[in-house]
């Protein structure tokens, strides 16, 4: 008796221990208790895990809304732990309840979580308790559960019966016709994923309606979100039913008088077009694309100058070049111009794009002037946006057309007051070089480069180091000890003891790409003759230089000069010194 009473009490200790962590005001162990959800459950066994654990929770859905945000997402994963698919309605009252709560990421996770476990309900738990609970919050006093029930129509939906799914979809139109705001942005946010479950018998005559009149609605914010269903909706009617029933709405919301409205259709654009195929973006979307384009909201007209590439590479071939010429072309080149930093900036990072589908001779005529124009502006990302996409235009014209404008520009940033727009354009450097080539970066970017290693910030020195080590590599070991190498060296006699530090920076970094033979006889005699520089400085960063570049320096001078140099510096007063020489002699092993 005594043993069975034992027994009794021990499987009573998981949920009591949950009750009292639960009930304490101690927020973290609240919540730390609930993340232990999972392990309770499997303690507790299923049975009781159904008939205890989960009542329970239920029962006690009054916290913290983080507390609550963690039971939302620990019941999604719960299904095996209350005895699989068969049983997985028992989750339901517990997250119904925290699909009606005040804060949003908590009704959103638990929605999240009955769609999850939605799917793992057979069609006759779904028609019996999975239904009832949409509907119950499809129709609640609190606009909470109405907005919850929104994102629960489309994943139960296609396993309904016929009977059932004309319920749901009378419900979804009571939620488009909601008095408040907030639902029928919901409902506006679900259409497009709901249309794509609901026949299309039922789409064209049941939701296109609502569609038109959350479109229409005296929210902007429910507007914007109904031109998102918009895109989903062209995708799935034919052509005629697209043009009679999406594109006079789509036309409103072109020109909606809400900006943020008309910011979503740019922003979707390119969607839009795929969805409502060619033939409709001629006659149609070239016009709205047009008007997007001029829009008076430079945050329309910037989301749009973003989508110029992309909207005439979808063009269709018979029409591409005509309409470019005709309608896209003259709006590019007042965009050139705008006022506003942000349009100048994102046409900058695609109008490069139109070059190859324009040809030689439209590029050199009408884009190249634009090009040239947009590398003096005044704004330095749009400078940068044009260098760092020159490559589709070399492909298609070459760079000598461009080379000739393209420097002034280049030393102008390269000479910025400002160092992060200096340093932006370091790392366009190496892509310069391999367009310009060898020849024209030796006669006008060269001399750059070296400069940039005695700028007075050093995260400019430390990117021309690494920059040096790409054009070494782009340009071959030749090439460096003819142009790189005897500036190199000569850095290393400057006054500047920064500058001499950043001579060594540039050898580990040269000497790995240069060879053997190279960094053996031309750089190696540079950093022995550095080890007596009278910075400790200087000579810790030789030992450390002797020791990076040691692998690439030929065995016999290691023995003959190296290893007389490092144990000078062991023997170094500055301890600094002492160390990293020690390092070395290890490291190249002349111990």
């Amino acid at each position: 008796m005594a043993a069975s009473e034992t027994t009794s009490d021990d499987s009573l200790y998981p949920i009591a221990v949950l009750i009292d962590e639960l009930r304490n005001e101690d927020v973290q162990l609240r919540l730390n208790s609930i993340k232990k959800l999972s392990t309770i459950a499997l303690a507790l066994g299923v049975e009781r895990t159904r008939s205890e654990l989960i009542p329970f929770l239920t029962d006690t859905i009054y916290d913290e809304d983080e507390v609550l945000l963690a039971l939302a997402e620990q019941l999604g994963t719960f299904t095996p732990l209350v005895g699989g698919p068969e049983y997985v309605h028992c989750l339901l009252p517990p997250l119904e309840s925290l699909a009606t709560v005040e804060e949003t990421v908590v009704r959103d996770k638990a929605v999240d979580s009955l769609r999850k476990i939605c799917e793992e309900h057979s069609a006759e738990d779904l028609e019996t308790h999975f239904v009832p609970l949409v509907k119950r919050l499809a129709v609640g006093d609190w606009f909470t559960s109405r907005t919850s029930a929104c994102g629960l129509f489309s994943v139960c939906y296609p396993r309904l019966s016929v009977a059932t799914k004309a319920e749901l979809r009378s419900h979804f139109r009571s939620l488009c016709q909601d008095d408040t705001p907030m639902v029928r942005r919901a409902a506006a946010g679900k259409l497009g994923e709901y249309a794509k479950v609901v026949e299309v018998e039922y789409l064209k005559t049941d939701l296109i309606p609502m569609f038109i009149t959350l479109a229409q609605d005296e929210q902007d914010s429910v507007r914007l979100l109904a031109v998102e269903a918009c895109v989903s909706m062209a995708g799935l009617l034919q052509q005629e039913d697209t043009e009679m029933l999406v594109m006079p709405t789509l036309r409103q919301a072109a020109e909606d008088k809400s900006w943020r409205v008309r910011y979503m259709v740019a922003d979707r654009f390119i969607e839009l077009q795929t969805a409502v195929g060619p033939e409709i973006t001629k006659t149609d979307l070239v016009n709205a694309f047009q008007s997007l384009l001029k829009d008076v909201e430079a945050e329309v007209r910037a989301a749009a100058a973003g989508k110029v590439k992309d909207f005439c590479q979808n063009l269709e071939p018979s029409v591409q070049e005509s309409v470019i010429m005709s309608n896209i072309l003259p709006c590019v080149k007042e965009l050139v111009t705008d006022g506003n930093q942000h349009v100048k900036s994102a046409l900058a990072g695609v109008i490069m794009g139109l070059s190859p589908i324009l040809g030689k001779d439209n590029t050199v005529n009408h884009l190249l002037p634009l090009f040239l124009s947009q590398l003096k502006d005044e704004c330095p990302e749009v400078r940068l946006n044009i260098i760092s996409n020159l490559d589709c235009v070399n492909e298609v014209i070459g760079i000598q057309q461009l080379s000739q404008s393209l420097l002034p520009a280049i030393v102008e940033l390269a000479e910025d007051t400002k160092w992060r727009v200096r340093l932006a354009i370091i790392e366009y450097m190496p892509l310069l070089a391999g367009q310009l080539g060898v020849d024209f970066f030796n006669q006008s970017l060269s001399k750059l480069c070296m400069t940039w290693l005695v700028d007075h910030v050093y995260a400019i020195r430390e990117a021309a180091t690494n920059n040096l080590r790409k054009l070494v590599e782009k340009f071959g070991a030749d090439w460096a000890s003819q142009n790189v190498l005897p500036k190199i060296n000569a850095m290393s006699r400057d006054g500047n003891y920064l500058h001499r530090m950043t001579c060594l920076a540039c050898i580990n970094v040269v000497g790995e790409v240069c060879g053997r033979e190279v960094t053996t006889k031309t750089l190696l005699p540079t950093v022995l003759a550095m080890a007596s520089d009278n910075v400790p400085n200087v000579r810790f960063n030789v030992a450390k230089t002797l020791q990076i570049i040691g692998p690439h320096i030929e065995k016999e001078s290691l023995h003959s000069q190296v290893k007389g140099v490092l144990e000078r510096l062991n023997d170094d007063p500055d301890t600094d010194v002492k160390y990293f020489a020690s390092e070395a002699l290890t490291e190249n092993g002349l111990v």
